[in-house]
């Protein structure tokens, strides 16, 4: 599994507000869940995504593609993957390993 932190940044929107195009995002991510492809996790800031190397890709692609349906004619995209191979990584695992030093 792989994880991907994931930034949709629309460009010329009408107002400061983007919580709009965040909402359509995390639409499309729930089909995606739903159908078992990934988890997900909106923060505050972006959005982390976790699933198969190749499901990441067309997740990015189909979620930087919600702002030009809604009119826009430029969206930014940021995006950094964590794809460990040596053993398996999930948001949670990753979690539990910080909290361990925690208590230390």
């Amino acid at each position: 599994m792989a994880i991907a932190d994931v930034t949709i940044i629309p460009i010329g929107t009408k107002t400061p507000s983007v919580s709009e195009y965040v909402a359509d995002v995390q639409k499309i991510l729930e089909g995606y869940k739903a159908a078992g492809k990934i988890k997900f996790q909106l923060t505050p800031m972006n959005t982390l995504i976790e699933g198969e190397l190749s499901d990441l890709f067309a997740v990015i692609q189909d979620i930087h593609e919600a702002p030009f349906h809604k009119g826009l004619h430029r969206v930014a995209t940021n995006i950094r993957i964590d794809d460990r191979r040596d053993k398996e990584t999930t948001l949670e695992s990753k979690i539990k390993s910080v909290s361990k030093h925690l208590q230390q």
